[in-house]
């Protein structure tokens, strides 16, 4: 099992995983925002991935997609992979609304991360329900 990038450990939530990636939620309650990180070592981008390991992503990341639209109802999705900060590949995904704090610019960097209360997590974890995505183990 690859590491996770210790910026992304000290950022993040580590939720559980999927066949590839794990899922981890940024500790910023600002914003519903998720992170795939696939399991592979020494992999910066994803063409770097095998061509099975690129489907698979794909595959996570539309499952994930789909359950954060259907539970956050966000005006907007944004998917990125930027990495400039943690050269590991992660698949940021942000659910955005048009009165959250930094529409319409990019959440990354904008302002400092405001992190989750206890209850809070507790109550985005269980309107989540993650167990539902297949493939997904906690």
């Amino acid at each position: 099992m690859a590491d996770i990038h210790p910026q992304l450990q000290q950022d993040c939530i580590l939720l559980g995983r999927f066949q590839l990636s794990h899922l981890l939620l940024m500790n910023d309650a600002s914003y519903p925002w998720f992170i795939l990180v696939p399991d592979r070592f020494d992999i910066t981008e994803i063409y770097q991935l095998t061509k099975i390991d690129q489907h698979q992503l794909c595959e996570e990341s539309g499952l994930l997609s789909n359950l954060l639209m259907e539970t956050f109802h966000g005006e907007k999705l944004n998917i990125a992979a930027i990495g400039n900060l943690v050269p590991q590949l992660h698949l940021h995904h942000v659910i955005r609304y048009k009165n959250d704090r930094a529409w319409p610019s990019p959440v990354w960097g904008r302002f400092s991360a405001v992190a989750y209360e206890d209850s809070e997590l507790d109550r985005l974890l269980d309107r989540l329900n993650l167990s539902s995505m297949d493939g997904f183990v906690c």
